[in-house]
């Protein structure tokens, strides 16, 4: 069931009288998942300028909606019942690939942070974070970057490494690059730099079901199996080096 409170029900019903230009104007759709009424409170207070909000209370109703609406952003309580840590993520991942997950939860281990990076999070920060602060970090992910605490940049320059090495030893993924077609390597690259399906459908004039079936084919034809480790191999492609360090631009936490 979703929240049923006066706040949740207030703002779901200001959604559904939103004006057209009201809705031209908050383009971003992003779900806040909690079963606190006062983290919903909190969170929103950031974002109510900035996005169209829902929020939902327990696992079963998020997985509903990321099905249903496939939001630009998922700000997960990492109390949300019945979630199951990183396991949830992943879950949720596939329910809708191209979401942006921000987990926030209270003090975590390293070792617990990087877990939520590496089934699919793209940003960590404490559930009491600042309104305006959570503002700033939801635009840096909705940008394309990772919101990742300074003790796990090592680790995350590591994998980087770590697959480059793997991939050249293996002769595959980097090898196999040559097959895709231009296109396939154009989206690839747009991926890379954290385009959604939407921004590259519209950057190349195509449909996001073009978008997608692109995707799908790059996946088989390099062997992963999601955005992030497309990434990830695309950042030893020699043949588009650049002076920014690879993979997505990561913004350290404070």
């Amino acid at each position: 069931m979703e929240i049923q409170n006066t706040f949740v029900k207030s703002l779901m019903a200001q959604q559904k009288n939103i004006a057209p230009k009201a809705l031209e104007r908050k383009a971003h759709m992003v779900i806040l998942a909690s079963l606190s009424n006062e983290k919903i409170d909190r969170w929103q207070k950031g974002l109510q300028d900035y996005a169209q909000i829902l929020g939902v209370a327990n696992f079963t109703a998020l997985r509903d909606r990321m099905k249903e609406i496939k939001p630009d952003i998922l700000l997960l309580d990492h109390d949300l019942p019945e979630l199951a840590g990183a396991k949830g993520i992943v879950v949720l991942r596939k329910l809708s690939p191209d979401t942006k997950i921000v987990m926030l939860s209270g003090p975590t281990s390293d070792d617990e942070e990087w877990a939520f990076f590496r089934a699919g999070v793209r940003g960590c920060c404490r559930n009491d974070i600042d309104p305006a602060a959570l503002k700033t970090l939801v635009m840096a992910v909705q940008q394309g970057e990772l919101w990742i605490r300074r003790t796990l940049t090592y680790r995350l320059l590591d994998q980087f490494g770590e697959t480059d090495k793997r991939n050249e030893n293996d002769r595959s993924c980097l090898g196999l690059l040559p097959s895709l077609t231009r296109r396939e390597y154009e989206i690839s690259m747009q991926v890379r730099n954290g385009g959604s399906n939407k921004q590259i459908a519209q950057s190349l004039e195509i449909t996001e079901r073009t978008v997608k079936a692109h995707l799908t084919g790059v996946y088989r034809k390099l062997g992963v199996v999601d955005r992030l480790k497309l990434a990830i191999v695309l950042s030893g492609d020699k043949r588009q080096a650049r002076r920014e360090s690879h993979g997505p631009k990561v913004v350290n936490a404070a």
